[in-house]
C-alpha cells in the first residue's frame, strides 16, 4: 500500500495482492472529506474488535478487509501505527484505518489542512 498526499486528495493504491486479498479498490478521498484524523497506537486490536470482515484476516498479525456493511476499511499490521480518519461523501466508506511508520506526521499534515 502507497499512500500520496495533495493538497486537494488523499490515495490509497493497494498492490495487487491487497485489492485481490481484501477485495478491495485503490481509495481517493478529497481532503475536505475527510475528519476526526488521529493515530491508533494498536490498530489491530480495533481491527479485531470491529465486528465480521471480508478480506485477509490473520488475526494479531495483519487485516487487510473491509466491515461487512463495507462502511470501514482497515488496512493494519502488528506493530505498526495506524492513521485513522473518517470520510463523508465517499459512498458506504465511513472510515479508514492504515497502518503507516509515517502515521503521525501525516495526522499532523491532514489536520493542518
Amino acid at each position: 500500500m502507497r499512500l500520496t498526499l495533495d493538497e486537494r486528495t488523499v490515495y490509497l493504491k493497494l498492490a495487487p495482492w491487497e485489492k485481490a486479498l481484501g477485495l478491495m479498490r485503490d481509495i481517493s478521498v478529497a481532503r475536505e472529506d475527510i475528519s476526526e484524523v488521529e493515530v491508533i497506537q494498536q490498530p489491530l486490536r480495533e481491527a479485531m474488535a470491529a465486528g465480521m470482515k471480508v478480506g485477509l484476516r490473520v488475526p494479531w498479525l495483519v487485516y487487510v478487509a473491509r466491515t461487512m456493511r463495507l462502511d470501514e476499511v482497515f488496512i493494519v499490521r502488528r506493530r505498526v501505527p495506524a492513521l485513522s480518519f473518517t470520510v463523508s461523501n465517499h459512498g458506504a466508506l465511513q472510515r479508514v484505518l492504515l497502518s503507516t511508520p509515517r502515521a503521525q506526521e501525516l495526522a499532523l499534515e491532514l489536520r493542518s489542512s
